[in-house]
């Protein structure tokens, strides 16, 4: 608990929270946001404090004023398992950077199938050539994935749920196995943030976030955020440290304007997606939902027990139907923009298909998949474009 000049102050929620780290008004000369700091040289006063490199800030690279109330910020999201914050200029940059302050050369890697498909690509790819074995499990092994553990397993990547089949792994269960085997897990938490999902504190060592989604929030820019517990931090901080790994100042305050809006935006992204998510259960043309916070979703139990909320992305599978009468239906939507990420204030769709790239697990939903992101428009709007795009998929079958 920390004290102010008038007594103790009672310890906030994380609403609060959000717009109230990494603010310090005093030092800021009364302005509400910290300015942005375009610097890389950090000058000394004397020799002897050049030689013994002391000083708040020693290099553009190592951080300034601007990135230290972002990581503030987020540290307080992640909650006191947070031992440390590391920023990065994409998503991707976040994950891979991770991975590479974790393995070495000869270390195995267990992944989870659904995982984003970008992570896949550096596993089978650059860790490959680097020496790093890693094999894919099923999203639902749970505490069964102890029998995919070699000798030299050095760490479980996890990604709850999968960011376009939805599928919802245990995570406090591979984390309990994974642990006992002196392996570190790396939970890949864009989709719910720690705002919903306080994965830290559930056995992760690792959080990442592509916080060019929901962090961001108005896909304006490209960022990525990776935080650690005390355990993992050192790993994690040498590793930033000697791959050069830093974010540009100008990404780093749209992240920081961005998270201050969070939790507002995120409960109206919850709420909009599962109020579409079940009137689309009700629609004759969509066979299934893929939706951990829908009672009928096999992954519910688990979202209900760890998660707090959920976020405005998710899948539904069609009933059978033409890839012309599919086509049909996304030219016809106007509201629902056909691009890839999410997390901004727009709706999206995609088309998706898993069934090339799976190799623990078979992809096949029984029609085509469309991945959704509900934005922040009224509801009964989209619903309505949505319902021109099912007519037009109708009137091509």
């Amino acid at each position: 608990m920390s004290f102010s000049n008038d007594g103790p102050v009672p310890p906030q929620q994380p609403e609060t929270r959000l717009v109230t780290a990494g603010r310090d008004t005093e030092a800021q000369k009364g302005f509400v946001n910290p300015p942005v700091v375009h610097g890389s040289t950090v000058l000394y006063p004397t020799a002897d404090d050049l030689h013994a490199h002391r000083g708040e800030y020693q290099y553009g690279r190592h951080g300034t004023p601007t990135t230290r109330a972002l990581q503030d910020v987020l540290m307080a999201l992640e909650g006191p398992q947070c031992a440390g914050v590391g920023l990065t200029p994409s998503g991707l940059a976040a994950i891979s950077t991770a991975l590479l302050s974790v393995l070495k050369a000869g270390d195995h890697l267990l992944v989870c199938d659904n995982v984003y498909r970008p992570s896949r690509n550096f596993c089978n790819g650059l860790l490959a050539r680097y020496g790093v074995e890693t094999t894919y499990f099923d999203p639902l092994v749970g505490a069964g994935i102890e029998a995919l553990f070699k000798p030299n397993t050095r760490a479980v990547l996890v990604e709850a749920p999968g960011s376009q089949s939805f599928e919802m792994p245990d995570i406090p269960a591979i984390a309990a196995v994974a642990h006992a085997r002196t392996a570190l897990v790396i939970d890949d938490n864009t989709w719910a943030t720690p705002l919903y999902h306080r994965s830290l504190e559930q056995g992760v060592d690792i959080s990442i976030q592509a916080a060019t989604k929901y962090i961001g929030g108005h896909s304006d820019i490209m960022f990525g955020a990776i935080s650690a517990n005390a355990e993992a931090w050192p790993l994690l901080a040498e590793g930033i440290r000697l791959l050069g790994v830093c974010a540009g100042p100008d990404d780093v305050y749209l992240a920081l304007r961005g998270v201050r809006t969070l939790s507002v935006r995120l409960a109206q992204h919850y709420r909009s997606g599962l109020e579409m998510a079940r009137w689309l259960q009700a629609r004759p043309e969509v066979a299934r939902v893929l939706h951990p916070a829908i009672e009928s979703d096999a992954g519910h139990a688990i979202w209900k027990r760890d998660f707090t909320g959920a976020s405005g992305l998710f899948s539904i599978v069609l009933r059978p139907a033409p890839q012309k009468a599919v086509d049909a239906l996304l030219d016809t939507v106007k509201l629902f923009g056909m691009g890839y990420s999410w997390g901004g204030f727009e709706s999206l769709v995609i088309p998706f298909d898993c069934s090339d790239y799976r190799t623990a697990t078979k992809w096949a939903p029984g029609g085509p998949t469309l991945r959704l992101h509900i934005g922040l428009e009224n509801i009964d709007d989209l619903k309505a474009d949505l319902d021109r795009g099912f007519a037009a998929l109708k009137a091509a079958m």
